[in-house]
């Protein structure tokens, strides 16, 4: 740069805000240009130097209204001049352009040899082993080897702890569901199935009755009566003797009637006729006889006649080893002489066995068939 002549200042001060940084190299392919720096056609423009200077010295001073005598348009030479942006010949810009489409270029992928070697790797790996994923980088990660496979596998199953405790927990789930099953068959199934034989044993008695069969002796098993009790609304068939599985099981009641606990007959003159039945499940006939009350009345209804009794006491609780309370004339029942009883047993407390509950009633009517129903059914 040339020196700057006396009132030229202004000049070298617009010249020096406007100086283009030569020691920064700029890439005109990706660099922007800095904003205070201009064009190379801009900056040949604006510093003409023969259009600036002219322009400049064409001035009129307004002290005389006219062009100074000793303005002259000095020669171009002798003017600053800032030399354009430098222009990258065609060697720098091509290596520069095969930089940057490097950069940009994707990596080249795996070869053949490795493709068919992860191939490979795939079709012999177990089932459930591990299988290579991407890093962190998200490149592939290396496959692993066969014993680092064996490895990854053995450290994914479960422990002989974890497998014993989950099998446990099977087991009880299975358990649980068993014995809600069960309680489902006892408390609900067993009273349908028990109720559907009570009503097809009594169509049968009925049945017997009308077509006139009269047995000399009822076998064990076979039904022989009906009983009412109006209160709880219980209508029941009778057969005789006390098995679970022939009579109880099939919601019936049982007549003791044989060995050591047989029992009268409502017909004979003297005796208790006993019966037995289930409180609870299978028909569950005696459920509610806690609730009977004194004078309450109890009907059995035979091929013959309607015997109708009356309700007097009521045994809470005892051993099922009392066999007492079916005798003759029951101690604590009330009853001083012989007498036509009736007695009913059943086990208690509900859904046990422990103890039995005693019912005991006194004949109060005993009424043909041909004559009709007795008052405590009609009513």
């Amino acid at each position: 740069m040339s020196a700057v002549r006396p009132g030229h200042e202004h000049d070298h001060e617009y010249e020096r805000e406007y100086e283009y940084d030569y020691e920064r190299v700029y890439d005109p392919l990706t660099a922007p240009m800095p904003q205070a720096q201009q064009s190379p056609q801009q900056s040949q423009e604006w510093y003409d130097p023969e259009g600036y200077q002219r322009d400049w010295y064409a001035q009129p001073d307004p002290a005389i209204g006219a062009v100074p005598a000793q303005a002259s348009v000095p020669e171009p030479e002798q003017l600053p001049v800032f030399d354009p942006v430098p222009v990258p010949d065609d060697e720098t810009v091509a290596l520069r352009t095969s930089d940057t489409r490097r950069a940009t270029e994707p990596l080249p992928g795996p070869g053949r040899a490795e493709r068919r070697r992860a191939a490979k790797g795939r079709g012999h790996r177990r089932a459930g082993a591990p299988a290579a994923t991407q890093g962190a980088s998200g490149g592939p990660v290396k496959p692993m080897s066969r014993l680092e496979a064996r490895r990854a596998a053995r450290a994914l199953k479960d422990s002989p702890a974890v497998i014993a405790s989950r099998a446990i927990g099977e087991l009880f789930i299975t358990f649980g569901v068993l014995m809600l099953l069960f309680v489902t068959y006892q408390l609900w199934w067993t009273n349908i199935l028990a109720g559907q034989e009570a009503n097809a044993e009594a169509n049968k008695i009925q049945d017997g009755w009308a077509k006139g069969r009269k047995p000399d002796a009822f076998e064990p098993g076979q039904g022989f009566a009906i009983m009412y009790i109006p209160k709880l609304d219980v209508v029941v068939p009778i057969a005789e003797g006390i098995s679970k599985k022939n009579v109880l099981d099939r919601g019936m009641v049982g007549h003791y009637g044989e060995g050591k606990l047989k029992t009268a007959m409502p017909e004979d003159e003297q005796g208790n006729f006993a019966l037995a039945g289930h409180r609870n499940t299978h028909g569950e006939p005696f459920r509610y006889i806690n609730q009977l009350d004194k004078g309450d009345p109890i009907v059995v209804e035979t091929q013959d006649a309607y015997y109708t009794y009356r309700m007097e006491s009521i045994l809470p609780q005892t051993s099922p080893s009392n066999v007492s309370v079916i005798g003759p004339v029951p101690p604590g029942s009330g009853f001083t002489g012989p007498g036509r009883y009736i007695t009913l047993t059943t086990c208690t407390p509900e859904f046990t066995s422990t103890y039995r509950m005693i019912v005991w009633g006194k004949m109060v009517e005993e009424r043909p068939r041909s004559k009709g129903k007795p008052d405590a059914l009609v009513g």
